[in-house]
């Protein structure tokens, strides 16, 4: 399959945006009291609003890396096709 140039920096920009959302998203998390059993940050048992929360952000990124690498890797091909 060959992508366009738009299409390959829409996909380098899905994965720029994910790092850019989703860590500050974790620290979020991170530090609501629904996250641990005592309702003090970092204190008690993990529950399980913070597990779901981190599944999904490592979920989140893990498909944004994959968009951004195969939007380079798309972009690098488009510069290879054409002729200097």
């Amino acid at each position: 399959m060959v992508l366009s140039r738009g299409w390959s920096l829409f996909l380098v920009g899905v994965g720029v945006w994910t790092w850019v959302i989703w860590p500050r998203f974790a620290v979020a998390i991170w530090q609501d009291p629904r996250s641990w059993a005592s309702g003090t940050v970092a204190d008690g048992a993990a529950t399980s609003f913070l597990w779901v929360h981190a599944l999904l952000i490592a979920a989140s990124l893990a498909i944004g890396t994959t968009a951004g690498v195969l939007g380079v890797r798309a972009w690098l091909a488009t510069r290879r096709r054409q002729p200097s």
